[in-house]
Formats: C-alpha cells, sequence, structure tokens
C-alpha cells in the first residue's frame, strides 16, 4: 500500500511539475502583447430562465395552484495558441416549485467548474491536467421533512486533479483520459460528517460506552484513481444542439470495479432569437452515498447506493453572449 501511494504521489508529482512549466509558458506569451490585443481567446455563454404556473379557482376537477421556475447560465473563456490550449468552464443552475400550502422547495442546484489545461502532441492530441470542482449554493432538504438539512454549500464538494491524454477535435469533441487523478469529497457540515454522508468517515464512539465520542466525522476524503471526461456540443439539425457530458472515475485503492458515474445531456431547441425549448437530464451514481431504501409501503428498511437521476423540462428566455 505505502509503495501504491510513492508511486501514484511520483507521478503526480511529475505531472504537476510539466503543468507548471507550461502554465509559465503561457504567462509568458501573454506577457509579450498589449492587454488590449491579446488573441487566441474565445468567450461566450449562454443565459436561459424558464417558468411555468398554474392558477385555479373553484376548480370542479380539482387542482392545486403551482408554480416553478429554473435558471442555467454558461459560461467559457478558451484560449489557444501555438501549442498551447486552456479550457475554462463554468455551469451554473437553480431552480424551485411552490405548489398549494407549501413552502418554496429547491428542484435544482448546481455549480460546475472545469479548467483544463493542454500542450499540443499532434493534430488532435493533448497532454492535459484538468481540475474540476463541483457544488451547490443553498441547502437541500429531504421532504415533506424541511427541517434537517441534508446538503448545503460544500456538503458536499468535489475536487478533482487528473493530468493525462486529451484527444480533441474541434470545439465540439474531448476525450479526456487520465490515469493519475486525486478526488477530494468536501462535508463541510460537522451533523453531516458525522452520519457519514457522502462516503465519509463517519462518528466513532466507544464499543463498551455509546456516549463515549472516539472521534468526529471526517470533514473530507481524499481518493486515488483513474478518470475519463468525454464531452460533445454540436448542432445535430437546425436549431437544435445536443450537448452531453460525460464523466467517470475509478478508486484505485478502494473497490476499482465500482465506478462513479456523472452524466449530462442538454438539448436546445431554438423557437426564434430568444425563446427556446431546453431539456437536460443529470444520471449519477456513486458508490459511496448511501440513499434510503424503502418498501412497498415507503418505509425505510436500510440505506445504500443508487442511480440518481434528475430531468429538466422548460420552454422560456434564452440569451446567448
Amino acid at each position: 500500500m505505502k509503495k501504491l501511494f510513492t508511486m501514484l504521489f511520483l507521478i503526480t508529482a511529475l505531472f504537476s511539475g510539466t503543468v507548471f512549466a507550461q502554465v509559465v509558458e503561457v504567462e509568458e506569451d501573454l506577457r509579450d502583447h498589449k492587454t488590449d490585443s491579446v488573441d487566441g481567446w474565445k468567450t461566450g455563454g449562454m443565459f436561459s430562465l424558464a417558468f411555468s404556473q398554474v392558477s385555479l379557482s373553484n376548480w370542479a376537477a380539482g387542482g392545486e395552484n403551482s408554480f416553478s421556475g429554473n435558471t442555467m447560465i454558461n459560461i467559457y473563456a478558451n484560449y489557444k495558441k501555438g501549442k498551447i490550449s486552456l479550457d475554462n468552464n463554468l455551469d451554473f443552475g437553480y431552480g424551485i416549485m411552490k405548489q398549494g400550502e407549501q413552502e418554496v422547495r429547491k428542484t435544482d442546484d448546481k455549480i460546475d467548474l472545469t479548467s483544463k489545461f493542454g500542450r499540443k502532441l499532434s493534430k488532435n492530441a493533448y497532454i492535459a491536467a484538468l481540475l474540476n470542482f463541483k457544488t451547490q449554493a443553498m441547502p437541500g432538504y429531504d421532504y415533506p421533512n424541511d427541517s434537517v438539512e441534508i446538503s448545503r454549500f460544500l456538503a458536499p464538494g468535489y475536487l478533482l486533479f487528473a493530468a493525462g491524454y486529451d484527444y480533441k477535435k474541434g470545439d465540439w469533441l474531448s476525450l479526456f483520459f487520465a490515469p493519475v487523478t486525486g478526488k477530494l469529497t468536501i462535508v463541510n457540515d460537522q451533523v453531516l460528517a458525522n452520519a457519514g454522508a457522502f462516503g465519509v468517515d463517519p462518528i466513532e464512539y466507544d464499543p463498551t460506552d455509546s456516549t463515549t465520542i472516539l472521534s468526529y466525522g471526517k470533514k473530507s476524503r481524499m481518493e486515488f484513481g483513474g478518470y475519463f471526461k468525454g464531452m460533445f456540443s454540436k448542432d445535430i439539425m437546425e436549431n437544435v444542439k445536443l450537448s452531453t457530458k460525460l464523466e467517470l472515475f475509478s478508486n484505485y485503492v478502494n473497490n476499482p470495479l465500482n465506478i462513479d458515474i456523472f452524466w449530462e445531456n442538454t438539448i436546445n431547441m431554438k423557437v426564434n432569437k430568444y425563446i427556446s425549448l431546453t431539456l437536460s437530464t443529470t444520471l449519477i451514481y456513486d458508490d459511496d452515498i448511501k440513499i434510503d431504501i424503502k418498501d412497498s409501503e415507503g418505509n425505510v428498511i436500510g440505506k445504500g447506493p443508487r442511480t440518481q437521476f434528475k430531468e429538466v423540462f422548460g420552454l422560456g428566455f434564452s440569451y446567448k453572449f
């Protein structure tokens, strides 16, 4: 085990040194230009806002008033000059819903920031390093119980560093393979950490005295493994764009065959300059995240890993910049 970690450390240090040298090269390249004349950058993004609303009055067939809203923001800033490329991307999503007499509930919440640096080896091949950060902005609850938080900002938070090989074709396809990857899971909430949420070590009690605490729950967990990220984004027909992002992570040390999956798909159908229809799905599987297992009557009978799935559909305002 010590030899394995030593080997991973040495390989990571080697890649880190290479990446640092290339970053210095980019900085020197930028210093050779005046700020207002720097070329090689491509920036932009998209903002979308969708609403739905139902209002009923003396409606004989029954039903409840409802309101929902969802916003999605994507911003990118990419640099490419000579053999150097730097891709930066921020995805933000937030949604709410209110139905009947219920309080406002959160339906979507994500912050996903990625930066990838590459040095060209051949026409479509790069040696690359990637840094990714994921979390959410607001507290989450296990409804209908809205008094106990089950998630919040940085609980969880995920920080991932990966170094490897990137195959790129234009701006629409990227296949990134990283044999050297470090993944840090953060649970910056002691109550959740004590419960062992999101795979961290839970609180430990003295086996001879259940009131004596030996150690509190850990607020972080480090993993070493292999990582793959595939991205595709292209118009598949006129005014219809498909974007998909698949991330896979395997922990070399603990159950390497239990692969973590994060898969996002978005279809954007443009009606006119400012109106569009958006369908997005997210699938997550993480063997370290334990979810309530319920029987046919809805009673909790245990906890275990489960496939998580989310779908968001909306028609509303969109603007590219």
